[in-house]
């Protein structure tokens, strides 16, 4: 693309509340490269009130007219999944570049549709795994694959969210205690904390788990209207991955107290910790900032590691923020865009997680362990 700004519209832009809000729009205003020309919402005064409030231009409820105007250049998707092959469908077929939410689709079948189709398109097209770009997360993937910590040996992750704690759930989040819209502790917690783990570390080839719906029902904070569960609230996991260290993880939602995220890595030559800390750590790993701990000798203490500066891609936003790690991502995928390159995680790395995701299922569900491939 030429050196003008990248012309932005977000679909899902609610003005008072939801993902964007709080992420997509404060990260899009961090970075020149940017500019919000259209936003879209379901209903035509939500839709201009969005764009009074987030500066756009245009506002539209109908996401295929969006992703047709002539002065967008990127479409971003930030609704429920269910929605998802629908709006990036359209936005492929009017040649534009994707940004869509994680999950990508409801299924993997969908996913790989999905996939096929951008491309087809032959445009960039990007998934919301925003926690590889994490500073923390960027050296330790550095550190492991510069031989810092000698022969890795394995991993444990515990990731615990606050998320239902108390049997109380805002109204907002009510419907990812539904399965069926694919958006509960597996595909969120889950699927950001094993891709970051996987980005770290390499894949994962083999796996048993065991999926459990430790909180049947749950109460609607502002109405007291009780809600049945039907999406697993804990995964336990047991991996290999494919350079042969062993995974051990718990990820689960409903804690009551300290909820946080730490993954531990250990190799024959010391370990490393990567941490959750301050407001956005009960929120899970790609959300807020995260500590790096290591240790060089044996025996030795856990110690802060100073992370370089080369892996600040924005200074326009506070690195505590909820919208930073949402902010690296789009400073990285604005290089892709000037410059052809493909450095952000693609519909081929979505698919390869709801893959993984689908083995998680299917050993939960018949008790055997799953080979990735």
């Amino acid at each position: 693309m030429e050196s003008k700004k990248i012309r932005v519209g977000i679909i899902g832009a609610s003005p008072d509340r939801g993902w964007a809000a709080r992420a997509h729009v404060p990260a899009l205003t961090a970075l020149p490269e940017y500019e919000i020309t259209a936003v879209g919402t379901s209903r035509p005064e939500s839709a201009r009130a969005a764009a009074r409030k987030f500066g756009a231009a245009q506002a539209f409820t109908d996401a295929r007219q969006l992703s047709e105007h002539p002065e967008v250049d990127l479409v971003v998707i930030t609704v429920k999944v269910p929605a998802h092959a629908e709006l990036v469908e359209a936005a492929l077929a009017a040649g534009k570049h994707v940004y869509c939410e994680w999950p990508l689709a409801r299924t993997t079948d969908e996913a790989n549709t999905l996939m096929k189709s951008a491309r087809s398109a032959g445009v960039h097209h990007a998934i919301g795994l925003q926690a590889r770009f994490a500073p923390a997360i960027a050296y330790a993937r550095e550190l492991v694959a510069g031989g810092h910590l000698g022969r890795v040996t394995s991993a444990t992750v515990y990731a615990a969210r606050g998320k239902g704690a108390g049997g109380r759930i805002p109204a907002w989040a009510a419907y990812t205690l539904d399965r069926d819209t694919v958006a509960g502790t597996l595909e969120v917690a889950g699927g950001h904390t094993l891709d970051a783990l996987q980005h770290v570390l390499g894949g994962i080839s083999d796996l048993s788990a065991t999926l459990s719906v430790q909180h049947p029902v749950s109460t609607i904070a502002e109405t007291g209207e009780v809600v049945e569960a039907t999406s697993p609230d804990h995964l336990l996991l047991n991996a290999t991955l494919i350079g042969g260290a062993v995974v051990s993880a718990h990820i689960h939602d409903a804690k009551e107290t300290d909820a946080r995220t730490r993954l531990e890595i250990s190799g024959t030559n010391g370990d490393l910790a990567i941490v959750s800390t301050g407001a956005g750590g009960p929120a899970g790993i790609q959300i807020g900032e995260l500590r790096l701990l290591g240790t060089d000798v044996a025996g030795a203490t856990w110690r802060e590691l100073p992370i370089p500066s080369r892996y600040r891609w924005t200074s326009g936003i506070d690195p505590a923020a909820q919208g930073f790690n949402v902010a690296q991502m789009y400073a990285q995928l604005a290089l892709d865009l000037r410059t052809g390159s493909r450095s952000v995680p693609d519909f081929d790395a979505g698919l390869r997680l709801h893959r993984l995701l689908d083995a998680i299922r299917l050993s939960a569900d018949t008790g055997t362990r799953q080979s990735l491939g």
